[in-house]
């Protein structure tokens, strides 16, 4: 697929009306304790953070562009929540009013050279940051949304369900990730936060068609393609 008909969606319309550039992708990774089992990895002591480009996201009805450099693409689905008032070292009580939206979202991952980057202690950015591996989904107002750590996620590949959990199974609730990285980075309006991913990842296939559901959230339906 040539990189022009990629569709970069760089902009976001808040459920008050405002359209503002889509800014910092904050990942959080092994936020749930089954999924750190299932990768064979330590649960974390404190939020592990990455970043992903705003060129990772598409939205609901488009593709996820499978690239040719990665044989081994993974599933995550994840709650996204929507920045909508910025600021810095934000208590955590008041953490989730800077929250105007959540959507449901998927981290797409090319697990394989996420491995091979591990075993060379290199960064993850290739393996996370590819064109269109940050699917969102439409925004819910984050008041129809109420707790966030009340959802249940889903996803299901071809109709089969293949990750399926509640969100207070998370390690860091989203008050305590929203606290933590605006220690380290000034969060402005725009901003994306995913919130980690339960456990049930794996490999998508080209034409594979994926549905990621979160309660009270519009949901996001993509499709696999591959990028010649």
């Amino acid at each position: 697929m040539p990189t022009d008909s990629i569709p970069f969606r760089t902009k976001v319309t808040l459920p008050d009306g405002r359209t503002l550039p889509i800014g910092k992708l904050l990942c959080i990774g092994r936020n749930y304790a089954e999924h750190a089992s299932e990768m064979k990895s330590d649960v974390p002591d404190e939020p592990m953070v990455f970043l992903k480009p705003a060129s990772a996201v598409v939205r609901d009805g488009e593709s996820v562009v499978l690239p040719p450099q990665s044989e081994d693409v993974h599933h995550e689905v994840e709650l996204v929540a929507v920045i909508g008032r910025g600021g810095h070292d934000i208590p955590e009580a008041e953490a989730l009013d800077h929250v105007a939206a959540y959507a449901v979202g998927l981290d797409m991952t090319a697990r394989d050279l996420q491995a091979a980057a591990k075993e060379r202690r290199h960064p993850w950015s290739v393996a996370k940051g590819f064109d269109t591996f940050a699917p969102l989904g439409p925004l819910t107002p984050a008041a129809d949304v109420g707790d966030p750590q009340q959802l249940v996620l889903e996803l299901t590949v071809n109709g089969d369900t293949r990750q399926k959990a509640r969100t207070d199974r998370m390690i860091f609730p989203v008050a305590t990730l929203i606290h933590h990285c605006s220690q380290i980075f000034t969060l402005q309006p725009g901003d994306l936060l995913y919130t980690g991913t339960p456990s049930g990842v794996g490999a998508v296939a080209e034409g594979e068609r994926l549905e990621a559901t979160a309660t009270r959230c519009a949901p996001l339906r993509i499709q696999a393609t591959r990028r010649s």
